[in-house]
């Protein structure tokens, strides 16, 4: 559910509203437009949506709960900024899952879901091809939906789950700590871990997708990012 499906004036559940927030909130996180240190304020964030502090303080929570957002006491709600030794754990978790996820792949995958990679691929090279910051955006959270279109379809749904949290995961350590400014999650590594796949070579493909999460992990450095700010990142 999205925050465009419910209409401002409609009755609907607050829980509902809650839900479609944090999914906004979230999207925002794990593209980075909402980097670590972002003061999530309840009033701001009520404001922009149109709905209560109490229906804010819920979806808080929830990202609060993924380890996306940590709340300070007398100081309110940021988003996370996981420290250096965090990052790596979330690196040494990505290996832990995605080794599981290639391992189901390779058994499980149909010749459309190959095809769907395929046609993700070629979504993730016409990002490449653009210029300007929403095309940034895009190329980077495309690259985030590779592994996580993977991920379905290992046909292991508490995998796919623990995925979505540590690629959202991944974009706060990124957008902290990348080097190159952008996802650093390589286009040419995805298609090869691809074409390990589809000739069903589980050890190719488990060595490729080791090989592609240190790619990952090796672009990181200390230096924090300037974000924008709440309103903005968000397109309100």
């Amino acid at each position: 559910m999205t925050l465009s499906q419910l209409e401002p004036d409609m009755d609907n559940a607050p829980e509902d509203r809650a839900q479609a927030i944090r999914d906004t909130l979230r999207d925002a996180i794990a593209d980075r437009r909402l980097t670590p240190g972002t003061k999530l304020s309840e009033a701001e964030v009520g404001a922009l949506f149109d709905v209560s502090r109490t229906v804010v303080r819920s979806a808080l929570q929830m990202l609060s709960f993924e380890g996306l957002v940590r709340t300070e006491r007398n100081r309110g709600a940021f988003v996370s900024n996981p420290s250096p030794d965090e990052a790596r754990q979330v690196f040494a978790s990505r290996r832990l899952i995605e080794q599981g996820i290639v391992a189901a792949a390779v058994e499980r995958i149909t010749p459309e879901g190959i095809a769907s990679l395929r046609a993700h691929l070629q979504e993730e090279t016409r990002y490449q091809l653009e210029r300007g910051p929403s095309a940034r955006r895009a190329e980077i959270k495309a690259s985030g939906d590779f592994h996580l279109l993977l991920a379905s379809h290992a046909g292991n749904a508490i995998l796919e789950k623990f995925m979505g949290e540590l690629v959202a995961r991944s974009s706060l350590v990124i957008a902290l700590y990348g080097r190159s400014g952008i996802s650093s999650c390589g286009h040419g590594d995805h298609s090869a871990i691809l074409d390990a796949l589809e000739a069903r070579d589980g050890e190719k493909a488990h060595r490729l997708m080791m090989h592609h999460i240190d790619h990952i992990e090796a672009d990181l450095d200390l230096r924090v990012k300037e974000g924008l700010a709440l309103k903005e990142a968000l397109a309100l």
